[in-house]
């Protein structure tokens, strides 16, 4: 079983109750008030912490450099630098979001997506930092991260088995002592279709490290599905409300959404628990309500048992029903009344 990682105090791992994330990404609309407002939201909600994404446009492309084409993408005829420009979260936002988080006693952290932006999350005391699907063949600033000696999560959106297998050997080879992989499917949102959950056990056994899920799709089932196939870590995207827009609010949960992944993800841990079979103690009580042999009518002694005056019912005082063949045919004792739960004693 892979080890427990310390984030800023709390324990992941398979012994603990799922780390939620909640994604802020570009879904602050360019407005310090909502991001604060955002975290007050998740915290409420009951996540573990709160992420933001460290970029500008100018250190993620060009202008003029792509325009979206994709017919499916919800950013269709939108020039990359102005997505980019529209969706960062200005860097002198992050320490008042940190101290927020703090406040509210939720963890705030990042992804960042060049060195300058490490360098800028180590000013600020990042206690993990997030790799995206996008930068995880980045072997320059994984070897960055790794440098700093936090935990790094890892999304797997978007590459190779060999570019994830390389992306591991980087990060481990710079230091990374404790590292989480997240399950990603890299289209906005995602479907059911494409989640492929079933990977995450075998994520985990391959690379010897916990694994969770950055999710996309609409709504919680495959978090909490993935919870019950051993994801430590979930990562959604989370918004006040769809309905204000946003670059990814269309694929974000709202705050009461939020909270539901909260209980229910737990309840899926929880109710994992181990192998067992046989009566649990909690059971014990219930057993009364098994059936078992019963006079039916009023049997006289000598007279035989029947299908007429013996019955198979509720509560389990009597012999067990395996042995209502066996009865059939018997003599009892002496009399018995209606009602009564049968016993070897009585035929």
């Amino acid at each position: 079983m892979t080890s427990d990682i310390n984030i800023a105090g709390r324990l992941v791992g398979p012994n603990h109750k799922p780390f939620i994330i909640a994604e802020m990404s570009g879904n602050h609309n360019q407005s310090l008030e909502r991001a604060l407002a955002l975290v007050d939201a998740a915290a409420h909600a009951g996540a573990d912490a709160i992420k933001l994404q460290t970029y500008t446009a100018d250190t993620m492309t060009l202008p003029g450099a792509f325009t979206i084409e994709d017919e499916n993408s919800l950013w269709k005829g939108r020039e990359l630098y102005d997505l980019y420009k529209e969706a960062y979260t200005p860097w002198e936002w992050h320490k008042p979001i940190f101290e927020r988080a703090k406040e509210r006693g939720m963890i705030a952290f990042s992804s960042p997506f060049d060195e300058t932006a490490v360098d800028f999350l180590e000013e600020l005391g990042a206690p993990v930092y997030k790799i995206a699907s996008f930068e995880n063949t980045d072997h320059p600033l994984l070897r960055r991260v790794a440098a700093t000696g936090m935990p790094v999560i890892m999304s797997t959106g978007a590459a190779t088995l060999q570019e994830v297998a390389e992306a591991v050997e980087v990060l481990r080879q710079a230091g990374c002592l404790q590292l989480i992989l997240l399950k990603c499917t890299s289209t906005y949102p995602s479907t059911p279709a494409n989640t492929n959950l079933v990977t995450i056990p075998h994520m985990r056994e391959l690379y010897n490290v916990q694994v969770g899920l950055s999710d996309h799709t609409m709504g919680i089932g495959a978090a909490v599905a993935a919870v019950a196939l051993g994801a430590t870590v979930v990562e959604k995207h989370f918004t006040l409300r769809r309905a204000d827009g946003g670059v990814d609010s269309a694929f974000s949960l709202e705050p009461e959404e939020l909270h539901a992944l909260v209980v229910e993800s737990e309840r899926a841990w929880q109710a994992m628990g181990h192998v067992q079979y046989g009566v649990q103690r909690a059971e014990e009580k219930s057993r009364l309500f098994k059936r078992s042999v019963y006079a039916a009518k009023d049997i006289a002694a000598g007279e035989q048992l029947t299908g007429e005056n013996i019955r198979v019912i509720r509560p389990g005082l009597g012999l067990a029903p395996k042995h209502y063949d066996t009865l059939l045919g018997k003599q009892a004792k002496q009399d018995i009344k209606a009602g009564t739960p049968l016993n070897w004693d009585l035929v």
